[in-house]
């Protein structure tokens, strides 16, 4: 892995972390971190009260390359909806209410990382 993949990988999990840490206290219950199978992954998969949450997390250094919300496209939309199946029949779960939720994370070189929840991408 090369030292740029490795400090992009460094700064996607500090990323989930801070999602994951902000969303519990937020009041949500952290269910599953990473979730993978052949047809992709879920960053983060909560429960907020009766609702199941999948939520995707962009981290950026910087908005040079765009902001985190630029990089929800439709397919990766569509994709999420097909995981957060997934997801339930592989716990035998079949939950009425589903919504797909962004934490963008910016870690500026200075100051603390600012936070931005967005429930309900689509």
């Amino acid at each position: 892995m090369t030292s740029s993949a490795t400090v992009r990988q460094a700064l996607g999990a500090y990323g989930e972390s801070v999602a994951a840490r902000h969303l519990v206290q937020q009041g949500m219950v952290l269910l599953e971190r990473n979730w993978r199978c052949e047809a992709g992954e879920i960053d983060l998969v909560l429960r907020d009260g009766r609702v199941l949450v999948v939520c995707e997390v962009k981290t950026r250094s910087s908005t040079s390359y765009g902001t985190p919300h630029e990089a929800i496209t439709d397919p990766k939309l569509d994709r999420l909806r097909r995981l957060a199946m997934r997801w339930q029949t592989e716990r035998g779960l079949a939950v009425p209410d589903v919504r797909i939720d962004l934490v963008a994370v910016l870690r500026p070189r200075r100051g603390p990382s600012v936070v931005e929840h967005v429930r309900g991408i689509g």
